[in-house]
Parts: C-alpha cells; sequence; structure tokens
C-alpha cells in the first residue's frame, strides 16, 4: 500500500515537529537526571539534620533514635521519588503540548515561506508558447526564492526569443520554398499554353532547372541549418588552415571569372570539430564574398589560431544592417530572390560557429564590404572545452 506523497509544506511543519520534539527529550532527560541527583542530596542532608542529637557516626546511636534516622532517610527518599515522577510526567505532557504547537508553527511558518512559490507554479502554469511574454515578476528581498523567480523570468525570455525566432524561420521558409513553386507553375501554364514555339520550350526549360536548383540549394541550406543547431555529436582533430586552404582553391575559379582575386594567408591552426561543418563555414563565406563583391574587387582571407577573418570589398553596406545579415533569408543589397544566393550563408556560419563553441560576427569596412570574423579558440586543441 501505497500512502499520498507529502506536501513540501507537510514536510516543513512534521520536520520542525520532529526536531523540536527531540531537542527538547534531550533537554528534559538532561534536566531530569541533574534535577534527581541534586534532589537526593538534599533530601540526604535534610534527613541529617531532622535527627536531634549528635551527628550519625561520632558517638554509639540508641535504637529507638536508629529508627527514627530510617525512618527520616525513607520519608525523604519516597519524597525525592515523588517529586521526580511528578517532574518527569508534567515534562512529558508539557513536552508533547509543545512539540504539536511547534508542528503548527511550522505549518503556518512554511506557508507563509511557500507562499512565494505557489504564485510562481500558478504563473508558470498559465504560461504557455501564446503568452511568453508575461513574467513572474517577483518582488521582495534579494534573496533565494527572488532569485529563483528572477531565473525562471530569464529562461522564458529565452524560450520566448527562440520560439519568435522559431516562427519566423518557418514563415520565411514557407515563403522561400513557395516562391520557385509558384514560378515554376507559371512558367508551365505559360511557357507551355497553346503550342509553344521550341525558342519558349527552351526558355521554360532553363527557367524549370534554375528554380529546381534554387530550391535544392534552399533545401541543403536548411538541413546544413538543422544539423549545426543540433550540435556536435562527435570532434575529431584538425587544421583549420588546411580546410580554408582547399576551399579557396575550389572557389578560384569562379572568383578569377568574376575577376576577383583571392589573398589567403594562413598559419597553422589545430582544431577539434566537424570537418564537413567547418568547410561548409568556410566555402559559406568565400562565396558570398565573391558573390557580393563587384569586379576586380578582391577577398581577403587569413587564418589564425582558433580565428578565421574574411574581408572583401564590394557594395556599402550599412552599419545598423550588419547584424541582420546573420538572419535567415537576408540577402545584401541587389541579391535577387532567385538569384545564386538562398538568404542562408551566414546564419549556417554563426551557427556552425556556435556548434564549435565559438562566435561570427561581422563589421562594414569603410569604403563598402564586409569583414567576417570567426573565434574558434574554445575549439583549439588543448583547450579547456576541447
Amino acid at each position: 500500500m501505497r500512502w499520498p506523497a507529502l506536501t513540501a509544506r507537510t514536510r516543513i511543519a512534521v520536520a520542525y515537529g520532529a526536531v523540536f520534539l527531540v531537542l527538547g527529550a534531550v533537554l528534559l532527560v538532561t534536566v531530569n537526571v541533574l534535577s534527581g541527583a541534586g534532589t537526593r542530596e538534599r533530601a540526604t542532608v535534610i534527613a541529617r539534620t531532622a535527627v536531634p542529637g549528635e551527628p550519625y557516626g561520632r558517638i554509639p546511636v540508641r535504637d529507638a533514635q536508629r529508627t527514627t534516622i530510617a525512618t527520616a532517610y525513607r520519608v525523604s527518599g519516597d519524597v525525592t521519588d515523588a517529586a521526580s515522577q511528578q517532574l518527569v510526567l508534567w515534562s512529558v505532557i508539557a513536552l508533547l503540548v509543545t512539540a504539536l504547537l511547534a508542528v503548527g508553527v511550522g505549518w503556518w511558518t512554511a506557508g507563509r515561506v511557500l507562499r512565494p512559490v505557489h504564485a510562481m507554479t500558478a504563473a508558470a502554469r498559465r504560461i504557455s508558447e501564446r503568452n511568453l511574454h508575461e513574467r513572474i515578476g517577483q518582488r521582495g528581498p534579494e534573496d533565494e526564492l527572488k532569485e529563483l523567480a528572477d531565473t525562471i523570468d530569464a529562461l522564458l525570455g529565452r524560450l520566448e526569443g527562440a520560439f519568435d525566432s522559431q516562427r519566423r524561420f518557418v514563415s520565411n521558409a514557407s515563403h522561400e520554398l513557395r516562391t520557385p513553386l509558384a514560378t515554376q507553375r507559371a512558367a508551365i501554364q505559360v511557357g507551355l499554353d497553346g503550342d509553344p514555339s521550341p525558342e519558349e520550350l527552351a526558355r521554360t526549360k532553363t527557367l524549370l532547372l534554375e528554380t529546381n536548383r534554387h530550391s535544392e540549394r534552399l533545401i541543403d541550406g536548411l538541413l546544413v541549418l538543422a544539423r549545426s543547431e543540433r550540435g556536435l555529436e562527435r570532434r575529431d582533430p584538425l587544421d583549420l588552415a588546411f580546410v580554408v586552404a582547399e576551399e579557396a582553391e575550389a572557389l578560384a575559379e569562379r572568383a578569377a571569372e568574376a575577376g576577383i582575386r583571392i589573398d589567403v594567408r594562413t598559419a597553422a591552426s589545430p582544431l577539434t570539430g566537424n570537418r564537413v561543418l567547418l568547410a561548409q563555414l568556410t566555402g559559406n563565406l568565400l562565396r558570398n564574398a565573391v558573390s557580393y563583391n563587384h569586379p576586380g574587387g578582391t577577398v581577403e582571407v587569413r587564418v589564425r589560431p582558433g580565428r578565421l577573418t574574411v574581408s572583401n570589398t564590394g557594395p556599402v553596406v550599412a552599419e545598423d544592417e550588419v547584424e541582420g545579415l546573420f538572419e535567415p533569408f537576408r540577402r545584401g543589397a541587389g541579391r535577387e530572390r532567385l538569384g545564386g544566393g538562398v538568404g542562408l550563408g551566414l546564419s549556417i556560419v554563426r551557427s556552425i560557429a556556435r556548434a564549435h563553441g565559438g562566435t561570427a560576427t561581422a563589421v562594414a569596412r569603410p569604403g563598402g564590404g564586409l569583414r567576417v570574423t570567426v573565434d574558434l579558440r574554445d575549439a583549439r586543441t588543448g583547450s579547456r572545452s576541447a
């Protein structure tokens, strides 16, 4: 048979009464033992002084006097025992009554102490994904309960931000996925309506292929973003300099066709991480630096221990727009929706950096372009987090 679980208030009250009962029992036992010893000693002195004549043991004692002495000792002993019994009896009664009062006081005190906890519990039950803007707002002294309420409020703030970000992401992703589908439908309806010529069929084919490639890139980007958001399941030793060199070499031909020079300077940067994700991070930065550039521009790539910096020339970027570029589906100026990018490049870069315990920041360059810095010092070989 399982007993129902006791509430915290009941446990506190019972513990309060139990502690008082144990300490009170120890106190009363000590008082009774010391009182009994002291009473017996005092009764002996009283018995001796109650017998007339010289003290016992100094001169021969007659039989009558011996009887009187024995009676006096017996009476004093009976009085001592009776006093001890009464003391024990009333002590036990007083202890039990006071213990019950202690339980009541503990119940009342626990109720006062736990009242803010009940308020926080009620507030937490009211809050859901639809009203994450609400807060507990605990007032009072800066104690443990206030700290707990503030911690819960901070947690609700982070959850609200995460839910808002997720809603925006889903909304933007749905919009981005709908656009190529609508384009394909329109191309099929218009391009294949009636008896299209070979040129119209070729244009329709090209448009459908382009929108299909865009959808593939978008889905691949969403998958990489979701994978990096989950964090790293395992870490392998690698050198960031080799990863950067490989990605720069793979992009060299495209940059040369666009008339853009890539300047790569690296130093050994041993890390522990996911090579595929770090290659994706580097490739996104380099592709963005080439795409958001102008003919004759440059891309500077610098690798230092635990740090990657990619700078590019290009259009002027306002300072207040830089941070927004890390949001999903945010493109730079002049980029069309069905252009080369899908608006996930820097979002993926920041997500991969966070998965490796690092950060990704950007600043606008004077005269145009952007400088993106990825700090992965916590992933360096031999660091505390590695």
